[in-house]
């Protein structure tokens, strides 16, 4: 799916493949709170490396480590970082700020916000995804608990939105909201808890991962 003509698009495309030569390095422990939300990351399987083909050249005495794989991602954001798609092997995530969707401090969708969770929608009928997951954010200013229940409850208009437009009874949602948890951006300024304002969609690539959105 395009993202508004009127924007321009910055893309940026990560590649990493990472097969390690000689003794595994040393353990390095997670730092802080996930990135994302629970049920919300997903990792393709490495693949199957013979360590004793002889093409890999190996120095003497030396083998390999297991190989570790990290998905190509491709971030798509328009200009006032209003929408952002992100695309992985396995997973397509919208993430729309709430100001565009809602007025201040509201969980009521506004009239612009129809034609964007319509593109959603049609996004989700070409990738023939039958799990959707809707999930609310907001900034940590204000209480948690009112940003829980503000967020959730956006996530819920969305989802409502969505599932109207979708039309099928096939698809099984999960809805849920996480108030200031897991900001994408710096909550010390205005620009940046904007960003974290924010309502998700994500869906699995299905026949149309092939295709050009």
């Amino acid at each position: 799916m395009a993202l508004p003509s009127r924007a321009a698009a910055t893309t940026f495309t990560a590649l990493a493949v990472l097969i390690t030569l000689g003794l595994p390095g040393p353990a390095h422990a997670d730092d802080g709170d996930p990135s994302a939300p629970p049920g919300s990351v997903t990792t393709s399987p490495p693949p199957d490396v013979d360590a004793n083909s002889p093409g890999l050249k190996l120095a003497d005495g030396a083998t390999l480590a297991p190989a570790k794989v990290l998905d190509i991602k491709s971030v798509v954001e328009d200009l006032g970082g209003e929408e952002r798609r992100e695309d992985t092997n396995s997973d397509v995530t919208f993430a729309l700020q709430a100001e565009v969707l809602f007025p201040k401090d509201s969980s009521k969708l506004n009239p612009d916000a129809q034609s964007r969770i319509q593109a959603i929608a049609d996004e989700i009928k070409a990738q023939k995804a039958t799990t959707v997951r809707v999930f609310g954010f907001t900034d940590n200013l204000g209480s948690y608990a009112h940003g829980l229940a503000l967020s959730k409850k956006r996530a819920e208009q969305v989802h409502d939105r969505l599932a109207a437009a979708l039309g099928s009874t096939d698809i099984t949602f999960e809805v849920r909201g996480y108030s200031e948890d897991y900001p994408i951006a710096d909550n010390t300024s205005e620009q940046g808890r904007r960003k974290n304002r924010r309502v998700e969609v994500t869906f699995p690539r299905g026949s149309a991962a092939g295709s050009k959105a």
